[in-house]
């Protein structure tokens, strides 16, 4: 029998040269692996939200019963208009319009920032928005910070004395509060603090009868107090009953039974362990509760006739104002997109945690 001829060197050194070059192929393609930046991603979501946002208000509002053009002129005005002229004004408020027809030339005209004509104001969209957002988001600011910092406060308060007289108290005032209408609420302050006491205004931004250009920041803020705390105290249970069970889970944890067992207790354990780790929480609940507050400021504005973005929307909707309804939804949507957007960014500089984890996700 013939011996076994040896493997020529050659063969060894091709193996060894496909393996290098397999190898580098892997190297080659890991490193053609980008990661997606992620305001790229954000802003993906965002256009496609706010198309979602117009597509679905201008489906809403054709579908509205409320006649624009009877509405925005008056049933005496309509009534004694001819055919003709009924038309002529439907045509040109594009009433009569078939719906994708009317949402392309909006789109067109929203891409170059022309937003349209307010029907019921009379004047562009974008200097309606602007004005009353400006009112809107001092409203809505200081009722945001005041209701984070009522119910964090009110929250861990009940946390940390979980089953005794506080905490049932509290427990018993949010769920009341939760249960509240916002615009119910608003009725009951302003019959007592404003009717019965005299504290604060009959509602408006500013005192009946003056210039906007000649009322003094005083004035101004005399007139904010009242809707502000009711746009508060009406979102402040939400956040303290979260607040209130991360509390509980917090001082539950093993970290907190190990200073336990090292003779920490009371205003000491909450101060340095509890604190500390609601941190992430009460950014999350703080950031999410804007929706609320943006929700809460439509009826809040509507009772206290608060020249905001509330009051305009019920102005517009009332009035079958697709071009203003449209663009206050599309508001909306940014400003809670931008709350959440907040909640991330925050998130990830508290805890480079989140930050690592989420790069890992847009990576794979």
């Amino acid at each position: 029998m013939a011996p076994a001829s040896p493997k020529p060197a050659s063969d060894g050194f091709a193996a060894k040269t496909d393996t290098a070059k397999k190898g580098d192929g892997k190297k080659g393609s890991a490193k053609k692996t980008r990661r997606v930046p992620l305001w790229l991603i954000g802003a993906s979501r965002l256009v496609l939200l706010l198309v979602a946002t117009s597509m679905a208000t201008f489906a809403l509002i054709a579908a509205s019963p409320v006649d624009p053009v009877k509405e925005n002129l008056g049933q005496a005005a309509y009534a004694q208009m001819g055919e003709a002229q009924r038309a002529e004004l439907a045509e040109y408020w594009g009433a009569g319009t078939p719906l994708p027809q009317r949402y392309a030339h909006w789109a067109a005209s929203a891409l170059h920032g022309d937003l349209g004509q307010s029907l019921r104001f009379g004047r562009p969209v974008v200097e309606v928005v602007s004005e009353r957002f400006a009112n809107s988001a001092v409203l809505m600011l200081v009722a945001w910070a005041l209701a984070g910092l009522i119910g964090l406060g009110l929250g861990v308060l009940a946390g940390a004395k979980k089953g005794r007289r506080t905490d049932r108290a509290i427990l018993c005032v949010c769920y009341v509060l939760s249960s509240t209408p916002a615009f119910w609420l608003g009725l009951v302050a302003l019959m007592v603090f404003s009717v019965w006491l005299g504290w604060f205004p009959l509602g408006f931004s500013v005192p009946i009868g003056v210039d906007a250009a000649q009322v003094s920041w005083a004035q101004k803020v005399h007139h904010l107090v009242l809707p502000a705390l009711v746009l508060a105290v009406s979102n402040a249970p939400s956040i303290a009953l979260h607040t209130r069970q991360k509390t509980i889970d917090v001082l539950g944890s093993d970290y907190a039974r190990f200073a336990r067992s090292r003779g920490e207790a009371g205003r000491q354990l909450l101060l340095r362990h509890g604190l500390r780790n609601l941190v992430l929480p009460a950014v999350t609940i703080e950031c999410a509760s804007i929706s609320e507050v943006f929700g809460g400021s439509v009826l809040v504005e509507q009772v206290f006739s608060y020249p905001g973005l509330g009051q305009a929307a019920v102005t517009a909707g009332l009035g079958g104002d697709a071009p203003l309804l449209v663009a206050i939804a599309l508001v909306s949507a940014v400003v809670v997109f931008a709350g959440n957007a907040l909640a991330d960014v925050l998130l990830s500089v508290i805890d480079p945690r989140v930050r690592e984890g989420r790069r890992g996700h847009v990576a794979r």
